[in-house]
């Protein structure tokens, strides 16, 4: 499958990249639902969370690692920040590449949950 993130991936189209690595890139979303809403999204192409084989397993990790390191350079790790994964059409994914929000910079309840 081809995405919308494989073409961020690939740089066939813009995105505000803030973190990547040979494993993962992080961009922040382009319909944000926080002052800070970040995606983070594995470079190995994953669908949905429930594709995710037992060894892939430790991608999830990387995923949130890499969400708590970019909350911890930002300085909003202290007053808190939530981090989601959707998986499938009635939990709101529209992107069916496996990814994580991370949604931080206002009080929790100040800001919906992402699609």
């Amino acid at each position: 499958m081809d995405t919308l993130f494989h073409k961020i991936i690939r740089r066939e189209i813009p995105a505000d990249i803030v973190y990547e690595d040979e494993h993962l890139i992080a961009f922040r979303d382009i319909a944000p639902q926080a002052p800070v809403h970040v995606l983070f999204v594995p470079k190995t192409s994953i669908a949905t969370l429930n594709d995710l084989r037992a060894e892939q397993a430790e991608i999830v990790g990387r995923l949130a690692f890499a969400a708590a390191e970019y909350a911890r350079r930002e300085g909003f790790d202290e007053d808190g920040y939530r981090i989601v994964m959707n998986c499938n059409a009635h939990a709101g994914q529209t992107v069916y590449q496996m990814h994580l929000h991370l949604l931080a910079g206002a009080p929790l309840g100040r800001f919906g949950t992402p699609a």
